[in-house]
């Protein structure tokens, strides 16, 4: 066991620094799933740890990975939000420690916090919680980095579906989303050159009362919508009470969300986690033939109370 132990920090050490490294080389911000693709092409493995457990499907090291991250978000190192793994400053500093001095740290704040939440628990074997898939690790640990490795996936998954689609089946996917939020949709764009404006949503069915809500789509998942994106749009809102609205299978670019914001007119933006969100909170509401474009199954497993 002691021997497995080593093996498992060595790896968990070498895992987590090249994390921290690839998140400072980009901004300190990254989606979870993509610095697991950057260690994948960076990092060199050996057998045992590119094997492949038979319950979950996972590879071990991105098992550990997570399971180790969370010792990270612990100790302050790390934030998670909604997918996103963001670097904090004292995350930056503990870099300088080298991997197995990261991963220590890490480990230390982390049972510190266990003795906090639990104090009237003794762990008899705490020093040797390592190693993904023994009895040693905690419950709650294990079941929070798999739950970690399940909403990436699929997030992934609808990443990929919803990439695959062209322009003109994105916008239908967003006017479907309009209307099953209560919107009444008075025109969706044709193909061909649409003056600025996909879609015209009112808030009830004749567009007799305000506001009317112009609407903006772009289709760039890999791509971030600029400050003359926005401006185009507001250029299109030619009434006083008119709100626009931009959504992108993207996201938006920090000048994008300041010209939003400073204009004087009502923008509201969406990227892809928001409209991901948003799907997903009116996914009942929604009829068939509207659920089809983007179709969801819900799946429920034992979580953790953290």
């Amino acid at each position: 066991m002691a021997k497995e132990s080593s093996r498992s920090h060595k790896t968990a050490a070498k895992v987590l620094y090249a994390a921290f490294q690839i998140l400072k080389a980009n901004g300190n911000s990254m989606r979870g799933f993509d610095v697991i693709d950057k260690i994948r092409q960076t990092v060199q493995f050996d057998e045992w740890e590119l094997h492949r457990y038979g319950k979950t499907g996972y590879i071990r090291w991105e098992s550990m990975l997570h399971f180790f991250s969370i010792d990270c978000v612990k100790a302050g190192f790390l934030q998670k939000n909604k997918g996103v793994w963001i670097l904090t400053r004292e995350g930056e500093n503990v870099i300088q420690l080298g991997a197995s001095g990261l991963l220590q740290e890490a480990r230390k704040a982390y049972f510190v916090w266990k003795s906090k939440q639990k104090a009237d628990e003794q762990d008899t074997d705490i020093e040797t919680a390592e190693v993904i898939g023994t009895e040693e690790e905690t419950f709650e640990q294990k079941q929070k980095a798999l739950l970690e490795q399940f909403e990436d996936q699929a997030y992934k998954g609808l990443r990929g579906h919803i990439q695959a689609k062209n322009p003109y089946e994105f916008q239908d996917l967003v006017a479907g989303l309009l209307s099953s939020m209560g919107y009444f949709i008075s025109m969706v764009s044709p193909k061909g050159r649409d003056g600025g404006i996909d879609i015209i949503a009112y808030t009830d069915p004749l567009g007799t009362k305000q506001p009317r809500i112009i609407v903006q789509v772009k289709h760039r998942p890999e791509a971030s919508i600029s400050s003359d994106d926005i401006q185009r749009l507001i250029g299109t809102m030619k009434r006083d009470t008119d709100v626009g609205l931009f959504v992108t299978s993207g996201d938006f670019s920090q000048p994008a969300k300041t010209e939003a914001r400073l204009s004087g007119k009502h923008i509201e933006l969406i990227d892809f986690d928001r409209f991901i969100e948003l799907w997903i909170q009116y996914y009942d509401k929604m009829k068939d033939e509207i659920k089809y474009m983007l179709p969801l199954h819900p799946i429920y497993f034992l979580g953790s109370n953290e």
